[in-house]
């Protein structure tokens, strides 16, 4: 998809960790693990934010890297605050999404934005980006070489940000950034690291629309997000929800 966003750039189961872990700035790259780190906070590192993310988008360009691009319509690069401290990761652009060029628009993303306003934040505070950056045909799931081609980008994005949290929506998401097949439905609910930051795998907005029973436990887990980030000093703009 070839358009920037409208806002700024800005497999046993790993057990779960019963204290949620105290998010980190981005330390240097190393393989995911369950997060043990004992609620130390690493000293802040300076952000480098939109400057950063636009070097990103630059390199990414009209990118033609794998079999997406010529189904595409725009390409889905991010939206949202570029100095977050908290980054939502999804897995693919949808239909809305390629025809807007913006993540998480469409009845997914409508829900993934009243999550993020029951925790007190809104679209403009935090950093919502996928894996992929183009919409696989019929949505189907992203596939092997595609997430390959993508990946590099995404983690580049998440090191121009440095936030304190990651939230990894869905098992592509978790699988990804976690190199870690465990089902989402046991991975979610246990801070696991990514690269030094805390990260909590929990269920995409679309499972949540199928199978509305378990927006209970994806609301406990971004409780626990909060919490987590509560406990630096992090606080929403606005309270949150119950």
């Amino acid at each position: 998809m070839t358009t920037t966003t409208k806002r700024p750039v800005a497999a046993a189961a790993a057990p779960a960790v019963s204290t949620p872990p105290a998010p980190v700035r981005a330390a240097e790259p190393a393989r995911a693990q369950a997060h043990d780190e004992g609620g130390e906070v690493a000293e802040p590192k300076p952000k480098i934010g939109q400057a950063g993310l636009q070097v990103v988008r630059d390199d990414l360009g009209d990118c033609q890297r794998c079999k997406l691009s010529p189904s595409r319509t725009n390409l889905v690069f991010g939206v949202g605050n570029p100095d977050a401290d908290l980054v939502f990761v999804g897995e693919a652009p949808g239909a809305d999404e390629d025809a807007q060029g913006e993540p998480f628009v469409g009845k997914a993303g409508q829900l993934l934005t009243k999550m993020i306003e029951a925790m007190g934040y809104t679209r403009d505070d935090v950093y919502i980006c996928n894996v992929l950056k183009c919409r696989p045909p019929g949505n189907r799931n992203p596939e092997p070489d595609e997430v390959a081609k993508c990946e590099p980008f995404l983690k580049r994005q998440l090191a121009a940000i440095r936030p304190r949290m990651i939230v990894a929506l869905g098992k592509f998401a978790a699988q990804c950034l976690l190199r870690d097949d465990t089902p989402i439905t046991r991975l979610r609910g246990g801070f696991r690291s990514y690269e030094g930051i805390p990260l909590m795998p929990t269920l995409h907005p679309a499972y949540l629309l199928r199978d509305p029973s378990k927006k209970k436990l994806a609301w406990e887990d971004l409780k626990a997000v909060n919490a987590a980030l509560a406990r630096v000093g992090i606080h929403p703009p606005k309270p949150p929800a119950a």
